[in-house]
């Protein structure tokens, strides 16, 4: 079978959404982050619609342009600048090219129609279609194409060219002008439909262009450089078996691989016609060459035919976009039928992974209780689900097959959609990965709470390095008290400087929420960002907000999490971890291409036993843990296939309860179709201690104009009478500046209302801390006859708010 000889993976995209796009050749598409935008192409007209499929949500929709917008065009130029796409040339109807460029600024579905200036040394690129349009830095760089020298639209002489311009942009909308740029060597002969893509590698080097194959009568296969810093033209050395000429083809770079797929190609095995009618077909080939090698390595070739749906049939004209390491394939035509004189176009939407997932960041916690977690991690682009994993330092209990191994692990596969946030750990169900639902990203997920507000008042507005009234008094730090209570904090009875870093035995979990300085701006909920953390610095993770459209200006904080202390190390620093035996390498190169389920890293063995254990597999990027999976001997291979991964099968496994007061190790790994990625880095969280008060929750600032107000709710879950609340402010402290990753809180409030003033004398001493955005760092923690519970912590964002349009 094709597929498997060359080690893919490719998924046919059976289950959408919206208006479909009728079927096409001639279109283009370019990716802003998890959008393809496809514009332009025909069949049975050229079609004038911008067409947008969302590859998270497997959803088409079209969205309402407005400005200049361009008649329809096929073969013409499409390139993507941030949020703005440029449009260039292209044939607005048979025999008719067009040279006018448009500018799409994709944030609002605006389009507007530029004038360049035309070039100081000749004259501005002529009417053409099937030329090259590629992008690096501010420039855009136009190759070759099509032109027609008749001046009658329905006599059609084709001009083959391989004229070489520059187009200057502005920064964010407009440009400079057209130039022609002096080049050294000899430029590639005339074509048209070409591929040219840019590569940079990543060690030494100057920015590359490369172009590949085209027409010109008949059919290329010859490969070209251009060194962009010193405009030289060359023909690099190839190794490797070459693809057959062709035109109408696709070129992408992903890493450091030009992936080249489908186009015509000649009928005959013997490589180019000289005759522009000659006997031609569509192919369904795909090849890469490694551009830091040059390369050549076929993966399909063009004698493997595929009866059994398991690859993309052959196709020229369609259009390819990479989405991280997935490569995207729409559309196009698959021959022309001389009999029926009309040309079939395909229907279908393929997708390839083509690289194992990145790790994701380091888990986040959002919620400790005595025997549960409410983890999250950041998204990984583009993958199938995820494999969170757990152990602990005491005990596991014995289970049949399974000698004591001295240590216990927990965590349960539960509650992936729509479990409340203070739904009961032991009401969750576990639920295989295949039973899982699927969230709507653009809809709040249940497990994480929205429940940290904020609200600025609509006269005011905090700048980042705003000065503040008088300086605060002097605070000498004081000795703590011996005792530890459940925040790991010790407690003094005055206000006192409290280092973040605790005792790892002691409890230290906490709320984060993050709020931002805003003047009526949204900021888009997919900015996520988490800190990078040492061996022994705190972990701050911050979360998204939006801005409620109400007079109060507010902006709500999407979800909490923890701030607790943990050794970041990872993976490979941990030395590893003995797995179960089931667990087989997938240490695969960038050059290979895995058909086969994902499969574990197996870890290396410490001197003292730990095991890794899996809690389960995650659809989303988020999971309520109240228990983990046993590995009995006798069920390590037992397996079960669910969607494409060779994971044992849960519902056969036993279940452990996660204990209070324990501490927990977590990594998470994604899955693709090219299996399990590499862990991330390993957080280290602990269960509650039974009997202190919950977290106090929706913290809200609102700001004077000489103070702040700080507000919060009680927690729920008080265990008993709350005697009083206290609220800390990270300072600027000598000790900071010795270690930098250890913050300093003074006490500014302690008392049994559920409100504060910080005053602007208590602001001037704020530590502002940039271990990402500018924030000012707040702690409020509750206390009950047996003592302080964990800390919500808010991270109050300062300075200017970059504003990111959703679109």
């Amino acid at each position: 079978m094709a597929a498997a000889a060359a080690g893919l993976s490719w998924r046919r995209v059976s289950s959408f959404t919206g208006p479909v796009p009728r079927s096409r050749h001639g279109h283009r598409a370019v990716a802003i982050r998890e959008l393809l935008i496809i514009f332009g192409g025909g069949n049975e007209g050229i079609a004038d619609e911008l067409h947008v499929y969302n590859t998270v949500t497997n959803q088409w929709f079209l969205p309402a342009v407005r400005g200049d917008i361009p008649p329809g065009c096929a073969a013409h130029g499409f390139v993507c600048d941030g949020t703005r796409i440029l449009v260039f040339g292209g044939m607005v109807e048979y025999g008719r090219y067009s040279n006018d460029l448009y500018e799409l600024q994709a944030s609002r579905w605006l389009w507007k129609k530029v004038k360049p200036q035309a070039p100081s040394n000749g004259s501005p690129p002529c009417p053409r279609l099937g030329h090259s349009f590629s992008l690096y830095g501010n420039k855009c760089y136009l190759f070759g194409g099509l032109a027609n020298e008749s001046e009658e639209s329905n006599n059609n002489v084709p001009r083959y060219l391989n004229d070489f311009y520059e187009l200057e942009l502005q920064h964010g909308s407009g440009v400079v002008g057209w130039s022609i740029p002096v080049t050294k060597g000899i430029l590639p002969s005339p074509r048209e439909s070409h591929t040219a893509i840019v590569y940079c590698r990543k060690d030494v080097g100057s920015p590359k262009i490369y172009i590949f194959g085209g027409m010109c009568g008949c059919r290329l296969n010859d490969l070209w450089e251009l060194d962009i810093e010193t405009m030289t033209w060359s023909r690099p050395e190839t190794k490797g078996t070459v693809p057959l000429p062709r035109s109408l083809h696709t070129a992408n770079v992903i890493g450091n691989k030009m992936y080249v797929f489908g186009g015509w190609v000649p009928q005959s095995a013997g490589g180019e016609i000289s005759a522009p009618d000659g006997e031609w077909k569509c192919t369904g080939s795909f090849s890469y060459l490694n551009l830091d090698t040059t390369e050549w390595i076929g993966l399909i070739s063009d004698c493997q035919e595929d009866k059994s749906n398991l690859l993309p049939g052959p196709r020229a004209g369609h259009c390819a976009v990479a989405v991280g390491t997935r490569l995207y394939i729409w559309s196009g035509r698959d021959g022309y039928r001389k009999a029926w004189n009309n040309q079939v176009c395909c229907k279908d939407l393929w997708y390839l992974d083509t690289e194992r997932p990145l790790a994701p960041s380091q888990v986040q916690l959002i919620r400790a209780t005595t025997n549960s977690f409410q983890l999250k991690w950041d998204e990984v682009p583009t993958v199938e689900g995820y494999l969170l994993q757990l152990h602990a330092d005491s005990p596991v209990p014995l289970v049949a097959g399974i000698p004591g191994t001295g240590i216990p692990e927990t965590s349960v596969l539960s509650s992936q959609g729509g479990c409340s946030l203070h739904q009961s750990p032991q009401s969750m169900p576990s639920i295989p990965y295949a039973e899982m639902k699927v969230d709507h990203p653009s809809q709040t997920n249940n497990l994480i709470p929205n429940n940290v507000q904020v609200a600025l008042s609509s006269s005011s507005k905090v700048e980042g390095k705003e000065k503040v009234a008088a300086p605060v008094n002097k605070v000498t730090q004081e000795t703590m008290k011996n005792h530890t209570d459940a925040t790991g904090f010790k407690e003094s009875n005055a206000p006192s400087l409290l280092p973040v870093c605790a005792s790892s035995s002691a409890q230290t979990s906490a709320n984060i929420g993050e709020l931002h300085d805003l003047d009526k701006q949204s900021v888009n909920p997919d900015a996520s960002v988490s800190s990078t953390v040492s061996s022994t610095q705190t972990m701050v993770t911050q979360q998204a907000v939006k801005t409620e459209p109400s007079s109060t200006n507010g902006a709500v904080v999407k979800d909490e999490t923890s701030l607790t202390t943990f050794n970041s190390k990872s993976e490979a620093a941990e030395t590893a971890y003995v797995m179960p035996s089931t667990r087989v390498s997938t240490g695969q190169t960038n050059d290979s291409h895995s058909s086969r389920a994902p499969q574990r890293l197996p870890a290396p063995v410490k001197t003292r036993d730990r095991r890794w254990y899996d809690v389960g597999i995650f659809k989303n990027n988020s999971a309520v843990v109240s228990q983990f999976y046993l590995l009995p001997e006798e069920t390590l291979n037992i397996n079960s296939k669910m969607e494409g991964a060779d994971v044992p099968d849960y519902r056969l496994l036993k279940k452990q309860d996660l204990f209070p007061g324990t501490v927990y190790r977590f990594r998470v790994a994604a899955i693709n179709g090219c299996g399990v990625g590499p862990f991330s880095k390993i957080s280290e969280f602990k269960t509650c201690i039974p009997g202190f008060p919950g977290a106090p929750s929706t913290v809200k600032i609102t700001k004077s104009i000489d103070c702040i107000h700080l507000s919060w709710e009680p927690p729920a879950s008080p265990s008993g009478n709350i005697l009083e609340y206290s609220a800390y402010l990270a300072i600027r402290s000598t000790q900071l500046q010795e270690n930098p990753s250890q913050l300093v809180f003074m006490r500014i409030y302690c008392g049994l209302k559920t409100s504060c003033i910080v005053t602007a004398a208590q602001l001037s001493n704020a530590h502002v801390d940039y271990t990402s955005r500018p924030a000012i760092v707040f702690r409020i923690s509750a206390k009950n006859e047996r003592g302080y519970g964990p800390a919500t912590q808010v991270r109050w964002l300062q300075g200017k708010v970059t504003v990111t349009h959703s679109i």
